[in-house]
C-alpha cells in the first residue's frame, strides 16, 4: 500500500515514515499543500496522511481540493493536527478526511489508524473486507453479527439492536477517535434525528452492559470528559 505524508516539520515526517515503513508501506513526502497536491496526481496513494498547518495551501484546502480530483483513485485521508479543540475536528472531517490524529501520538496508534481506514471498503466499488477484528471482538457486516471473545476458547454472540450495532461498528471502524454526541447523532441518525443529544449517553449506557465485563467500570467504551467517548481495544 502507498502512503502519501504531508509533513513540513522534517523530524515529524521521517518518524512518519520510519513507523511505517517497518510495517511494510511504501511511503513519498510532501512538505507543502502544492508539493502534496502534484506528488498525489503522480503517485494515486491508497493513503494521505495530512497536516493540519502547512505551508502555500492549509490541509483543509489540500483535503479539498483531493476530493474534488475526478478520474483519480480516491484515498484515504487521515488528518494530523496540533490542536486539540473539536471544532477543528469536525472542519477536518467535514471537509473529506476519513479519521483525524490528534499530535502528539504514537507511532502504535498511527499504524492502528491507517490499517482500520485500509479495512475498510475501498472506494468505487473496489474489492470489500466486511470483517472488523479486535482482540476481543469480531464483527461481520455481512452477517449482521458481532462476537466477543471472553478468552482464547471462549466467544459469545451479542444480541445487540440494529442501533447498537451500528454504534459498536462506528467505534470500532475508528480506533480511539473520541466521538462527540453530535458526531454520533450524524453516524447514527443523520438528519433524521429531532430531540436532546443526551439521548447518545442511553444508548452507550445500554451497549456497555451487553459488551462491557464490567458496565460500570468500561474496559472499552471510555468517556472522554467534556467531548463525548472513544473505543479501546487491541486491533488485530
Amino acid at each position: 500500500m502507498n502512503v502519501l505524508i504531508v509533513e513540513d516539520e522534517p523530524a515529524i515526517a521521517q518518524l512518519l515514515r520510519e513507523t511505517l515503513e517497518r510495517e511494510n508501506f511504501s511511503c513519498i513526502v510532501a512538505q507543502t499543500g502544492l508539493q502534496a497536491l502534484d506528488l498525489f496526481a503522480q503517485h494515486k496513494p491508497d493513503v494521505v496522511i495530512l497536516d493540519l498547518m502547512l505551508p502555500e495551501l492549509d490541509g483543509l484546502e489540500v483535503c479539498t481540493r483531493i476530493r474534488q480530483k475526478s478520474g483519480i483513485k480516491d484515498p484515504y485521508i487521515l488528518m494530523l493536527t496540533a490542536k486539540g479543540e473539536e471544532i477543528d475536528r469536525i472542519i477536518g472531517l467535514s471537509t473529506g478526511a476519513d479519521d483525524y490524529l490528534v499530535k502528539p501520538f504514537s507511532p502504535r496508534e498511527l499504524v492502528a489508524r491507517v490499517r482500520a481506514l485500509l479495512r475498510r471498503s475501498l472506494r468505487h466499488g473496489g474489492q470489500t473486507n466486511q470483517v472488523y477484528r479486535t482482540r476481543h471482538f469480531t464483527i461481520d457486516l455481512d452477517q449482521h453479527t458481532a462476537i466477543r471473545h471472553l478468552d482464547d476458547n471462549t466467544s459469545e454472540l451479542l444480541e445487540l439492536t440494529t442501533l447498537e450495532f451500528k454504534l459498536l461498528v462506528t467505534f470500532v471502524s475508528y480506533p480511539s477517535r473520541v466521538w462527540s454526541r453530535t458526531q454520533l447523532i450524524d453516524q447514527l441518525w443523520g438528519n433524521d434525528f429531532f430531540g436532546d443529544d443526551r439521548v447518545v449517553d442511553t444508548h452507550i449506557r445500554r451497549l456497555r452492559k451487553k459488551i462491557e465485563p464490567d458496565a460500570s467500570h468500561p474496559s472499552y467504551i471510555k468517556t472522554v470528559v467534556g467531548i463525548g467517548y472513544k473505543f479501546e481495544d487491541e486491533i488485530l
